[in-house]
């Protein structure tokens, strides 16, 4: 499992035994009178603090377990862009959980303090296994009175609504969630059809796909908008903009049954993706949350030795497997080659698709929120 999202999917997967549908077949799942996302969503430019030449950026995690991708894009993303430095932090000492991943954090919540007592400029909180952590949630909270702009990604705004801070704002999260989030949190104007949503000092996306272009639009606003052109281009992304068509997003019936046989009635798959200093977080976290999507794989970092490296923009990556060693891997991904980081999802969908099946690769495009073959 690599987190939250997926945790949801299966449970609506599993009704498909058990009660009726949540949504006929070609219908979507839309909760009415809900604000839809404003068209071209802006955040508010960096304004300098401290004394400061660039922002610092926290990203933080939950040891125990913290969505990969929801963690590693923005990390990847703001890192790559040189306009600000990255800090990643967990809540506490040791390594720092990303299912299938495993990282050495830079900081604890502790160390972040002591190194920057002012607080963070921008906080990025992802989704996590633990979602009423009390140490994350009175941090999140110290990080916002300091003045930081908090910057959700999927289902982090949960832990920011958790924490107070979406009270009386306008905010997202991933689209399985949307119902539970307003009833849960009816103080928030939770907001759908909107890659992301910024208002004010809280900014939040929704599915994981949308981590990347809410990631350039933060760019754009510390670095400006040449600057995430260009780099919007290295990353093969076309438009970095807030229009989402999350209504696009269901569970069928197909879709439940794709789940339950897939998890509970077909062997899983161990798979190796080779990892060596300097691999591309962005390619390697949407690699193996795609694969891991899907049911079937169980997703591997496989490395020469079991010595901790670190990535191309800086996370330093433990290994889980090393080559020749421990268990038989059923297959090994290929070496990422030169296809820009944000289409690196696009291959793995084409390669799902060959294996498993197109309702494998719909599966993962359920828990992406990835505009690809949505419908």
């Amino acid at each position: 499992m690599t987190g939250f999202t997926r945790l949801v999917l299966i449970a609506l997967a599993s009704l498909a035994l058990t009660g009726p549908s949540i949504a006929q077949e070609g219908a979507p799942v839309v909760a009415p009178a809900v604000a839809s996302g404003r068209p071209g969503e802006k955040i508010d430019a960096y304004a300098p603090r401290f004394g400061r030449t660039r922002p610092v950026i926290a990203v933080v995690g939950e040891n125990s377990g913290t969505v990969m991708s929801d963690f590693v894009l923005p990390y990847g993303v703001l890192a790559r862009s040189g306009v600000a430095e990255v800090v990643s932090v967990a809540t506490q000492a040791g390594p720092l959980y990303l299912p299938p991943l495993k990282i050495n954090p830079d900081n604890t919540v502790a160390q972040f303090d002591q190194r920057y007592p002012d607080g963070a400029d921008y906080v990025v909180v992802p989704a996590m296994a633990k979602n009423n952590d009390p140490t994350l949630l009175a941090w999140v909270g110290a990080q916002a009175a300091k003045g930081a702009t908090m910057v959700s990604i999927c289902n982090g705004s949960i832990e920011l609504a958790r924490a107070g801070l979406t009270r009386g704002h306008r905010a997202t999260g991933h689209w399985s969630t949307h119902q539970a989030r307003m009833a849960s949190y009816p103080d928030t104007v939770w907001v759908k059809n909107a890659r992301y949503v910024a208002d004010g000092k809280i900014v939040s996306s929704a599915g994981i796909s949308a981590a990347i272009p809410a990631s350039l639009a933060l760019v754009e606003a510390i670095g400006g908008t040449e600057r995430a052109q260009v780099l919007a281009t290295q990353l093969g992304v076309g438009d970095w903009g807030s229009a989402h068509d999350s209504d696009a997003f269901r569970i069928t019936f197909g879709d439940r049954v794709t789940a339950v046989t897939s998890y509970f009635l077909r062997p899983s798959q161990d798979i190796g993706i080779p990892v060596a200093p300097g691999v591309d977080e962005l390619a390697l976290s949407l690699s193996a949350d795609a694969y891991t999507a899907t049911l079937r794989a169980r997703v591997h970092a496989l490395a020469q030795s079991d010595a901790p490296l670190r990535t191309r923009n800086g996370l330093m990556l433990v290994p889980d497997m090393v080559a020749g060693q421990g268990k038989q891997l059923d297959w090994v991904l290929p070496e990422f080659d030169a296809t820009p980081s944000a289409r690196v999802l696009d291959k793995a969908l084409d390669d799902i698709s060959a294996r498993y099946g197109v309702a494998a690769a719909r599966f993962v495009v359920l828990e992406a929120e990835y505009p690809r073959q949505a419908r």
